[in-house]
């Protein structure tokens, strides 16, 4: 496994986001359009589903995602609103349908291939198609078992088209026979703007200060690979140390790997990043996924899992409980800087970041938002123009 990073100019522009697209309330309903509605979002694992009628359900900026799998074994994506008057139609986060899908506010009744089954009192209504007024269809992709869906249509290619520059290096794991681990899925808010939690994301420079249980797991053993093509890649290999800190120190003696992989991946945490909010983890002994997105302009919400391998035994079991003691710790520490890092952003003194040659990866990324929005090169829009002039410099840009 390679530890090179990829070339970095000598000279580039370190000067990081402007102040203003931190705060700037017309810049955040364009990016909630762009990049939650418009790009693929990751609901779960095909196996947090793995029988009939099983269904777990998403909400993100308004949009209600429902994944089912249907009485064929089918998988299907919905938006979980009802065609009668807009109710969602299953309300808990997961759970399972024994045959059929029943709206709670007046009884409506839907198939588990989402076909309208029928209406209460029927002969209160027209005649209704049961396709016409099904539920309405999202669209979905799968990668490896893990399930995508997009609420409107939108630039980005298929996560099964994008990630297949992985699936060489991903296969040893064996993605599509995860188990879900039992534990759910966790969320955590942070009152930060979202782009706060991917420019602390997407950097390793803090983790010697930051993170004491990963500096003790990795050493100088970890680097970034910029975003590239909506994809970048991270790896840090275990240091030759035992380690000081408890968790480390017996994670790494106490480690049962998955035997398919190499040697290199035995011993490294490796993470894909895909644009815009979504990282995978791939550990030794689990994979994890992990996520952000706006509930408000301040307030994001971490939404993640965990995942064990088939077959896991009593000794991976316990490595992954350790990985995960890390991972929880990690995740605590960089809420601060997230917070941190969005306070900045009001302060009078704010002139804009330094970025080092360690924080290319936050370059690319930032480069990949002024892609879509040329509008975060310049100074803030005058109020009701943002997106008029972003309009305008696309044009330019051809």
């Amino acid at each position: 496994m390679s530890k090179e990073h990829s070339k970095i100019p000598n000279d580039w522009d370190r000067s990081g986001l402007p102040a203003w697209s931190f705060f700037n309330k017309e810049m955040f309903e364009a990016e909630k359009d762009l990049f939650f509605r418009r790009h693929w979002q990751l609901i779960c694992h095909s196996n947090d589903i793995p029988n009939n009628g099983d269904f777990v359900t998403w909400d993100l900026i308004g949009e209600r995602a429902l994944v089912i799998r249907g009485a064929d074994g089918k998988v299907r994506a919905f938006h979980n609103l009802c065609k009668h008057r807009g109710s969602r139609v299953l309300a808990a986060e997961a759970g399972t349908c024994r045959s059929a899908i029943t709206c709670p506010f007046h009884g409506w009744t839907y198939n588990l291939d989402g076909t309208l089954r029928g209406a209460a009192q029927p002969s209160s209504l027209p005649s209704l198609d049961p396709v016409k007024y099904g539920l309405p269809l999202l669209e979905m992709d799968i990668w490896n078992g893990f399930i995508f869906v997009r609420f409107q249509p939108g630039p980005q290619p298929k996560p099964s088209k994008i990630l297949k520059k992985f699936d060489s290096e991903v296969s040893q794991y064996e993605l599509a026979d995860l188990q879900a681990s039992g534990d759910g899925f966790w969320t955590e808010e942070v009152n930060a703007n979202w782009k706060c939690v991917r420019d602390v994301d997407n950097e390793g420079y803090h983790v010697p200060m930051a993170h004491p249980g990963l500096h003790d797991l990795f050493g100088k053993n970890y680097h970034d690979e910029p975003l590239e093509d909506g994809l970048s890649r991270s790896v840090g290999s275990f240091s030759s140390g035992l380690g000081r800190l408890w968790s480390v120190k017996n994670y790494k003696k106490l480690l049962r790997a998955k035997d398919t992989l190499d040697e290199s991946h035995k011993k490294c945490w490796l993470y894909i990043g895909v644009f815009p909010n979504l990282v995978f983890g791939l550990y030794p002994d689990s994979v994890i996924f992990y996520q952000e997105y706006p509930i408000e302009n301040g307030k994001t919400i971490q939404r993640g899992g965990n995942y064990k391998f088939s077959g896991e035994d009593r000794e991976m079991r316990i490595s992954r409980y350790l990985s995960m003691r890390i991972d929880r710790l990690t995740s605590k520490e960089d809420e601060q800087l997230i917070e941190w890092s969005w306070e900045a952003a009001f302060s009078s003194a704010y002139q804009g970041v330094t970025l080092s040659d360690l924080e290319y990866g936050v370059k690319s990324y930032h480069d990949t938002l002024r892609k879509y929005f040329p509008v975060l090169m310049g100074p803030e829009p005058e109020l009701g123009k943002l997106m008029q002039t972003n309009e305008r410099l696309l044009a330019e840009q051809g």
